[in-house]
């Protein structure tokens, strides 16, 4: 019998040389991605600063560019305990975006694992959580603010509920994905259940676990939002009103862009995170070896 090895790509070809890669962007700059996307920000900011002056577009719909950066500025350079600063209400934020997302994928993540573990447990939840997935958690946040009140735990409770079902959600799915085979070898070898979720089910799921992570990430910035609009005392929703309220769109524009910044950092400490615990998994999917 002979084995032919059937490849996508050749890897000793086709991959690239890190060392090399690196030379040719210290060599033509405009070639890295990183810098790409810079300019690709920049013409898109320059075309809306044009757009708004050219066409007289009046400031109360659509800022310019330069309004917004004169607001962020001014809102940066507060006091980091000043009450009309972004310091002050991007750290309450920050703190209900961080306690929400920990406890509501928590809860998720560990709900996940008892239903994997307990497939009559998964039957039993299931009509239950598709009817609670489905309820609009904008809806129930005024009545979560009337029996928590104004402070950090209704903002923390409505983040809860919408990083809870991603989480939930794509760890069921994920440990469902297990490959039988991995399973069967392990029982072949007398593991425990315990060994069989450590050393197949569990390490199996991570990809889909970080998945539902990032998609919990999004998903806590803007449940932090909705309860501050809701009701609130301090944070960047709170912000936001009271600049509307001012007229003041540049300022609300402002705080929008503190809160990507937010998300951006949030999300790309998860990949870090992620690449971390799996380095195992190959970094570049289209290129497949199959024997024959």
């Amino acid at each position: 019998m002979t084995t032919a090895m059937l490849t996508t790509n050749d890897p000793i070809a086709q991959t690239p040389d890190p060392a090399a890669t690196r030379r040719t962007r210290r060599a033509n700059p405009l070639a890295s991605t990183r810098v790409q996307s810079i300019l690709l920000l920049v013409a898109l900011l320059g075309s809306w600063e044009a757009a708004v002056r050219i066409f007289k577009v009046p400031k109360h719909l659509v800022p310019p560019v330069s309004d917004i950066a004169v607001a962020l500025w001014r809102g940066l350079a507060t006091a980091p305990l000043a009450k009309d600063g972004f310091w002050y209400h991007g750290g309450v934020t920050v703190a209900e975006i961080l306690l929400g997302f920990v406890i509501g994928s928590g809860i998720g993540l560990a709900i996940g694992i008892v239903v994997s573990q307990m497939p009559k447990v998964e039957a039993l939840l299931e009509p239950y959580v598709a009817a609670l997935q489905s309820v609009p958690k904008v809806a129930i946040a005024p009545v979560i603010v009337v029996w928590l009140g104004f402070g950090i735990g209704s903002k923390v409770m409505i983040i809860c509920l919408l990083t809870f079902f991603p989480v939930l959600v794509t760890s069921i799915a994920g440990f469902k994905a297990v490959d039988s085979d991995r399973i069967d070898l392990l029982r072949s070898l007398s593991a425990t259940h315990w060994q069989i979720f450590r050393k197949a089910k569990f390490p199996s799921a991570l990809p889909y676990i970080f998945a539902g992570l990032n998609m919990a990430a999004a998903f806590s910035v803007v449940g932090a939002v909705v309860g501050e609009f809701v009701g609130a005392q301090a944070g960047l929703g709170v912000l936001i009103l009271q600049m509307e309220a001012q007229m003041d769109t540049g300022g609300s524009f402002a705080v929008c862009v503190v809160l990507s910044v937010i998300g951006i950092v949030l999300t790309d400490l998860l990949r870090r995170i992620e690449r971390r615990v799996l380095h195992w998994m190959p970094a570049d999917t289209s290129r497949r070896t199959v024997n024959v």
